[in-house]
């Protein structure tokens, strides 16, 4: 079903709220516009659409879309050798902070990038002799 431009307009007045004061949808505020596009008649796949549009114009971020870039910086460091070490870590963290554009602080990035290493099982070189626990000091 097609959406009327005054419903349309409405769903794009509302996503604008959103990000008003921070130039940023989290996965809830995400959630939460896909919603409204629903009961406006759009489709999930309409209502990302949409959400990815304006973002691209007025350039404020969604957050699933750096954390998804993120992890496949990770990914193709942890498939490279088998391991993510302290400098790959780091290029990721550095990625990361580069797309949130600074709204997040950067021990809360370390702790999601942590996080998608353990949930994909991907293993963080550190220690050896004069090495330090970079990741296991990560909380």
């Amino acid at each position: 079903m097609a959406m009327s431009d005054a419903a349309r307009k409405q769903l794009v007045d509302y996503i604008m709220l959103k990000v008003y004061d921070d130039q940023y949808i989290d996965r809830q505020e995400e959630r939460q516009i896909l919603e409204m596009g629903i009961k406006k008649g759009l489709t999930v796949d309409e209502g990302l659409s949409l959400i990815q549009q304006l973002a691209s114009e007025k350039g404020f971020v969604i957050e699933r879309e750096a954390e998804e870039k993120a992890q496949e910086v990770l990914e193709q460091f942890a498939t490279n050798d088998g391991v993510v070490d302290q400098k790959e870590f780091q290029n990721a963290l550095s990625l990361f902070k580069k797309l949130t554009k600074g709204k997040r602080p950067e021990p809360e990035l370390k702790r999601r990038l942590k996080s998608m290493m353990q949930a994909n099982h991907w293993k963080a070189k550190e220690g050896g002799f004069f090495g330090k626990k970079w990741f296991s000091q990560i909380t």
